[in-house]
Parts: structure tokens; C-alpha cells; sequence
């Protein structure tokens, strides 16, 4: 689906190590069960697995992308929220994200999803609460480059009064 909305994905490249492993795993067990199209079935094994974890675990992420993706903004909000709160309780999950949700994603989820509940507040006119959730980025992610941009655009947009 093509959409208007900048999304940006930053990859750990070094994540990619433990989901090859995972990927040789299945091939490996697919061809001790002598599986003739062992190479296909564990690489299947594999995307279905990735694709099964995501969208379970990571179900309230996933829901609201699709919603920033389609300008629904303040409908995506309390999507993120939720996502950050099983995040928040759960950081062993966002913190092995690479095994535990075969994620490449250098930022967990949790910093994503309150990067992006920032984003929707600036996009519906919250400028206050937009700035609150990226100062908690920032807090807690000293050195996330979406929060400071996010920021700067703010201020660059509060001394703007031409109106051009």
C-alpha cells in the first residue's frame, strides 16, 4: 500500500546473525527429516514463523502502522500506547526482539512506538503532547534521531508566523 506518511525502518544489520542461525536451524532439522525440498521447507518454517510472531506479539504495532500509513493519526495513538505498555512490561521481548520476534529493527519497540505517537500528535495539531513524548524518547533514547528531528521541526515550525 502506497502511502504519503515517511516511514522509516533502521536495520541492525548484526541482528541478521541470529536469524540466519534460526533459518539454518529449520533447514537443518527439515533435511534430518530427509524433507526432499529441505532448502524451501525450512526457509517456509522460517517466514511463517517470522510472520506469525509479528503480528501476535507485535499485533498493536502492526495495527497502527497501518494506520499512520492511512492518515489516521489520532486512531493510531492508543494502538502505540498499547504496543509501548506490552513493551514496557515485557523489555526481554523488545530487547531480544532479533530471536524473539526475528526483528532486524535497530530501535526497539517500544522507543518506536512512543517515536510514533509523537508523530501522531504533531500531525493532528498536539504540538504540546507531540513535544512531551519526544522529550520521553529522549530521556530514555539519548540519542534517537527522529525524536531530535521531531523536536527541531517543532521549534522551526513555532517561529514560522508568515504563514509560507
Amino acid at each position: 500500500m502506497a502511502s504519503n506518511v515517511p516511514v522509516i525502518k533502521q536495520i541492525a544489520w548484526i541482528s541478521l546473525v541470529p536469524q540466519l542461525l534460526v533459518a539454518g536451524l529449520f533447514i537443518y532439522l527439515f533435511y534430518l527429516l530427509n524433507f526432499p525440498e529441505y532448502l524451501l521447507a525450512g526457509m517456509l518454517a522460517y517466514y511463517l514463523l517470522s510472520t506469525i510472531l509479528r503480528n501476535v506479539v507485535g499485533k498493536w504495532h502492526r495495527i497502527a502502522m497501518k494506520l499512520v500509513k492511512q492518515q489516521m493519526f489520532l486512531e493510531a495513538v492508543p494502538c502505540f500506547e498499547k504496543s509501548v505498555a506490552f513493551f514496557t512490561k515485557n523489555p526481554w521481548v523488545d530487547k531480544y526482539r532479533f530471536v524473539t520476534l526475528l526483528s532486524s529493527s535497530r530501535m526497539t519497540y517500544r522507543e518506536m512506538g512512543l517515536c510514533n505517537i509523537a508523530f501522531c500528535y504533531s500531525q493532528i495539531g498536539e504540538g504540546l503532547k507531540s513535544k512531551t513524548y519526544y522529550l520521553q524518547v529522549l530521556a530514555e533514547y539519548p540519542n534517537n534521531g527522529l525524536a531530535i528531528a521531531g523536536l527541531n521541526a517543532l521549534e522551526a515550525g513555532k517561529g514560522d508566523s508568515s504563514g509560507k
